[in-house]
């Protein structure tokens, strides 16, 4: 299945919405008690999602997704987990050594946005801005030292994330995470695709394209540890709460690591997507 949130014509605020074909069903007008967020889905477990497959399955016309709103896929995740340096070309890219280790750093809840929004930022904090297409995954059962050969049974779904980075920060600071969460600088979605749509997360086109060019052209088959490796590396520390957001990493292809350099400008419109999972826009603007 698929899922967004999407704010319906005369609605304040975004609702879950099942995305069926070119219309978004509100999932809270399916059924009494259906859930209005994805965290409350997922929170409901198989059983839910089931009565919410069934309930969608059988409703009438929905709305057009066509010029929908769209907020971010988690509105609300327990944490935001990013991995860096997880593609070998990209690490190589940026003059930085994959570790023996993942290199782990978490995203603040402020920096998330939807699709087709618009990302702000003063172009006295950075002028180096640069764009990363990742594979998000959502976890869905609480994941506590799992091992690799069962880490994906604990995955709810796979979205599309666009790790916006300050790249001139990124060098002068010891840490990643301020660099990579200005407001709006994690856009997620427009969807969420359930598991069971995804044979292997592995096997899957990864790319962006900015302001017409394509810049990154990839599988998510280059990763250095693949999902299941990431899920059984993160959850030995700690346990993986239903929500997480973890965002695997982004192949080559930076703007930083280009001759000339290629950064996101005042105006720019950049597109990462994944086939099968969807493609998310961000329209960039920076202010003086």
């Amino acid at each position: 299945m698929r899922f967004a949130h999407v704010t319906p014509p005369g609605a304040a605020e975004p609702r879950l919405a099942v995305i069926r074909d070119d219309e978004a069903l509100v999932v809270e007008e399916l059924f009494p008690g259906a859930p209005r967020f994805l965290e409350d889905l997922i929170a409901g477990g198989d059983e839910l999602l089931e009565q919410v497959r069934d309930a969608s399955a059988t409703a009438g016309a929905g709305h057009p997704v066509s010029g929908l709103p769209f907020a971010s896929a988690l509105l609300a995740p327990p944490v935001i987990l990013a991995i860096g340096l997880n593609y070998a070309a990209h690490s190589s890219e940026l003059g930085l050594k994959t570790d023996s280790t993942p290199t782990v750093f978490v995203l603040w809840p402020n920096s998330l946005s939807g699709h087709d929004a618009t990302t702000t930022w003063p172009r006295s904090l950075s002028e180096s801005v640069d764009y990363e297409a990742e594979l998000g995954v959502i976890i869905g059962r609480p994941a506590k030292d799992v091992e690799p050969e069962t880490a994906l049974d604990h995955v709810w779904g796979y979205t599309v994330v666009n790790d916006i980075t300050a790249r001139d920060i990124q060098y002068s600071e010891a840490q990643w995470s301020r660099c990579k969460s200005f407001d709006g600088f994690t856009p997620t979605g427009p969807y969420v695709v359930t598991a069971d749509e995804v044979a292997d997360p592995q096997d899957l086109h990864i790319w962006t394209v900015l302001d017409g060019h394509t810049l990154q052209d990839a599988s998510t088959g280059q990763m250095v540890r693949p999902v299941a490796t990431l899920i059984s590396h993160l959850s030995k520390s700690a346990t993986l709460l239903p929500g997480t957001l973890i965002s695997t990493g982004s192949p080559g292809g930076a703007g930083y690591s280009r001759d000339p350099q290629v950064f996101l400008r005042d105006r720019s419109t950049v597109t990462v997507g994944i086939d099968g999972i969807g493609e998310l826009t961000t329209h960039c603007r920076i202010t003086d």
